[in-house]
């Protein structure tokens, strides 16, 4: 019999649900930093389902849910981004394990192209997909605070780049990739601000900014209070939990920083004192697909947040 795809199996398995608008989400942090903490929720949403319509695109479905075109292109790298076969149920990848263990209120994972932000005491958190540095202007990992707060920001164009545009600041409008709202950084002219070209979200394209979508930015701008702590941090493979189950995602490995994702992986798995706990089959079976979708990786079968070993090697 035909083995199915682990994509496949995540199609049947999915709950179609409301599109989220970032959240806020509900989250219970681990008790300690090591072991399964049985009421821990680090895993937030759920999959979706979309059904394809003639002359719609890949990035209009990202936009449409709220991600990055990453996390969809992940998905389905095998189609051509602006002609996905219509009529067709795809799996959208609307759930995340939320990065612990930071003292910052919005944290920005660039492993995972995607920003989040928290509050009432971290109990909540909303989540936003992001566009951020190329690979000759990375954005860099680093401690930040809120210093500024502007609405249709100038953009301060970086020297390089002043003879291509004939001007050293370029006013708020339509061109300026700065979009409607910016939230300035204690880290030169860099923050995290709008866009005038959606696709940009879930992509590298800045030269160290972090751009949002038009109405993620409006969202986050006005609950976003002056001297919030901005944390950067690189993380494209997480651990998370649900239910007393543990979960790993593995992003692409954009920037290139990690010699071994399965080495590295295993390691995350050690620390967090996990390894006698999750089934190296489905661990390696994440590591190889990198979709950026959380998986359960727990031994034995699952409660339906996940994918048991049978369901997955069918």
């Amino acid at each position: 019999m035909r083995k199915l795809s682990f994509l496949t199996i995540l199609l049947v398995l999915s709950v179609a649900l409301p599109a989220w608008a970032g959240g806020p989400f509900n989250i219970r942090l681990p008790a300690t930093a090591s072991g399964l903490d049985p009421q821990a929720v680090t895993v937030i949403g759920a999959p979706q389902h979309h059904m394809t319509k003639k002359g719609e695109d890949l990035l209009d479905v990202a936009r449409h849910y709220d991600l990055g075109w990453t996390e969809i292109g992940a998905m389905y790298r095998q189609w051509d981004p602006w002609l996905p076969p219509p009529n067709t149920n795809i799996l959208i990848p609307t759930r995340w394990i939320v990065p612990t263990g930071r003292d910052a209120q919005i944290v920005v994972n660039t492993g995972e192209m995607r920003l989040y932000y928290f509050v009432n005491n971290g109990t909540q958190v909303y989540t936003y997909p992001i566009g951020m540095g190329v690979l000759d202007y990375k954005t860099p990992t680093g401690k930040f605070s809120v210093n500024q707060k502007k609405v249709n920001p100038d953009w301060h164009i970086p020297k390089q780049l002043q003879k291509k545009y004939e001007m050293a600041v370029m006013p708020a409008g339509p061109d300026n990739p700065m979009g409607a709202f910016k939230l300035g950084l204690n880290w030169g002219d860099y923050g995290i601000h709008g866009c005038n070209l959606p696709w940009a979200v879930g992509r590298l394209v800045s030269h160290g900014c972090t751009r949002l979508y038009p109405e993620d930015i409006k969202k986050l701008f006005a609950m976003v209070p002056m001297g919030t702590k901005v944390e950067y941090i690189y993380e494209p493979a997480k651990i998370g939990f649900q239910n007393g189950r543990v979960f790993l995602s593995v992003h692409d490995d954009v920037y290139f920083k990690i010699r071994s994702m399965l080495l590295h992986v295993m390691s995350l798995i050690e620390q967090k004192g996990l390894t006698g706990q999750v089934d190296m089959r489905k661990v390696l079976q994440v590591v190889e697909e990198q979709t950026g979708m959380p998986m359960d990786i727990s031994r034995g079968a699952g409660d339906g947040g996940g994918l048991s070993l049978s369901q997955q090697s069918y």
